[in-house]
């Protein structure tokens, strides 16, 4: 993958006017191995740190500069599109996927694992990552370059936030065994470690403050690192005393996240993948 990622900068620094058709060959090598999870917007090594890809972003937006704007289809409802972003061929009954009818898409560029279900209306974008045995429910998002681990919980309603410009944004990243429960929204590269539990609600971005009320710590992020929910970490919407007088006065309270424990038994029968759905 290193050669053809390689190939990757080498024409993304080109203007488009120079962009011919060995540069079509490399987008499409490149989005074949997106597709099929040989590559990665993001990579877990063994110790559990994430290694961000930044040529991958650079891959899928040469292939915009690329295509030329074509209509997929116009019956009963037109689609159109950049010619290098076809209609995905999704090997379903290989990996035994389960895509119910209603309105659901699936961007070509995304990687969708073995035993994953998704429910209408659902929205997969391109270098989006789906491991194994995940559920994607109702109206949910897994936005562009999103990486979703094994047996996670999209619940209805979950918007995962993407990321492709600016070129070194980082994107969200939710490890296996996790939960995001409704309404919930996950963005600007947090990234919610493995088996934790988003209660419904909740709204996760780069700066918001995370109250441990277990370990009495606050998680933040920092220009050295994202903000992370830990590992097996139950958080729920909160809110907190807004700073001044004046504030005080009025009683206003700013939105704040907390975590009110870490799993356990109890927990993990509340949050069980239904494995009769598969």
């Amino acid at each position: 993958m290193s050669d053809i990622l390689n190939q990757v900068e080498s024409f993304f620094a080109l203007p488009a006017d120079q962009l011919g058709a060995d540069a079509r060959d490399c987008f499409e090598t490149f989005i074949a191995a997106l597709e099929a999870g040989e590559l990665r917007a993001a990579e877990r090594s063994a110790t559990g740190e994430w290694t961000v890809n930044a040529a991958v972003k650079k891959g899928i937006l040469l292939g915009f500069r690329l295509g030329k704007t074509k209509e997929i289809t116009k019956s009963p409802l037109q689609f159109s599109d950049k010619d290098t972003y076809p209609i995905q061929d999704v090997p379903v009954e290989e990996r035994n996927i389960r895509i119910v009818p209603g309105g659901n898409s699936i961007r070509r560029g995304s990687y969708i694992g073995h035993n994953v279900v998704m429910m209408p209306p659902a929205y997969i974008n391109v270098g989006a990552y789906v491991g194994d045995g995940t559920i994607v429910d109702s109206h949910a998002l897994v936005g562009s370059c999103a990486q979703i681990g094994q047996n996670v919980h999209i619940s209805a309603g979950v918007q995962i936030g993407g990321v492709l410009e600016p070129i070194g944004q980082t994107p969200v990243i939710v490890e296996d065994g996790a939960m995001l429960g409704g309404n919930s929204g996950v963005y600007e590269g947090v990234r919610v470690r493995k088996g934790a539990v988003v209660a419904a609600g909740c709204v996760i971005t780069a700066s918001t403050p995370v109250y441990d009320l277990v370990n009495e710590t606050v998680y933040r992020a920092t220009a050295e690192a994202p903000l992370e929910i830990p590992e097996n970490a139950v958080v729920i919407p909160g809110s907190r005393p807004a700073k001044g007088p004046w504030a005080a006065e009025h009683g206003l309270h700013m939105s704040a996240l907390l975590i009110i424990k870490y799993r356990d038994e109890r927990t993990d029968a509340k949050t069980a993948l239904e494995e009769l759905l598969r």
